[in-house]
């Protein structure tokens, strides 16, 4: 996406609405995002189109501070025809985000596990891995507006919106990087798909080069049952206080795996059901 004409060293100056834009995308061609989206990403019909192209322009726009199609127009401000080729506008975008089910988001989830050892074998991150490594679990709420927003709903903040969980790897010398994301609704449990998060984010671990790997979450996320998937993380993996080990079989059995009973209010009264 970054144009063979782009001028590296030159006294031309160029308008960028994101500076550090073309230094995180030609980290994101080095740790090979378009070629890995390609091989995992299987879009079908128009928006399926070119598909690692488009993905790699959300990238470039969400580094840049976009957060709804319309912003995507930041593509096409200023000199950033200088700096990028194949940029799409952000109708077309808007097609190709529409055209994604809960699956096509679980292959965007094989490409970020696979592109983060990649990203480590090419740039100076996650140093001492081999060492010691600590997964953070954590969720967060982003704030939502209008009526039609898919999911969205009040959680234990009170704030209307989606909750996503977030798994950050780090080392006692190096910054945080997300291993593993899940989004889902407003009103969801904080513990809800959190065994499945960890397992993802622990076998990204392992393939980035991780030894021992301590786990810390925050309260909310350690009301869950988690059995860790066999050599996920080796044998040096802890998990935190609170946390209840079992066998794959008894996890498929407890009724704490499917969190707790969650209430829906409706128009003709309130419905209670499974978290």
């Amino acid at each position: 996406m970054i144009s063979p004409t782009c001028p590296q060293r030159s006294t031309t100056r160029i308008w960028c609405p994101a500076p550090g834009r073309p230094l995180a995308l030609a980290l994101a061609e080095r740790a090979a995002l378009s070629d890995l989206v390609g091989q995992h990403l299987t879009l079908a019909g128009e928006g399926g189109a070119n598909a690692p192209l488009k993905v790699t322009c959300l990238v470039a726009g969400m580094v840049a501070g976009a957060d709804s199609i319309d912003d995507m127009d930041l593509l096409r401000h200023g000199g950033m025809g200088r700096l990028f080729t194949g940029v799409r506008a952000p109708s077309t975008l808007g097609i190709c985000l529409r055209t994604f089910t809960f699956a096509h988001v679980r292959q965007l989830d094989a490409v970020a596990a696979r592109m983060l050892p990649t990203l480590r074998r090419r740039a100076p991150v996650l140093s001492g891995i081999g060492q010691v490594a600590y997964l953070d679990i954590d969720d967060t709420v982003k704030a939502t507006h209008g009526y039609q927003k898919q999911g969205a709903g009040y959680g234990y903040t009170g704030v209307k919106g989606l909750t996503a969980l977030i798994a950050t790897l780090s080392t006692p010398t190096s910054a945080p990087l997300i291993a593993a994301t899940r989004l889902r609704k407003g009103g969801a449990n904080s513990a809800r798909g959190a065994a499945r998060l960890v397992a993802d984010a622990l076998a990204t671990t392992k393939a980035s080069g991780g030894g021992l790997v301590i786990v810390r979450a925050t309260p909310p996320t350690t009301t869950m049952t988690w059995s860790p998937p066999p050599g996920a993380a080796g044998p040096g993996s802890r998990s935190p206080p609170g946390w209840i080990p079992l066998s794959p079989a008894r996890a498929r059995a407890s009724p704490r795996t499917r969190g707790p009973r969650s209430t829906t209010r409706t128009r003709s009264g309130t419905r209670t059901s499974s978290g």
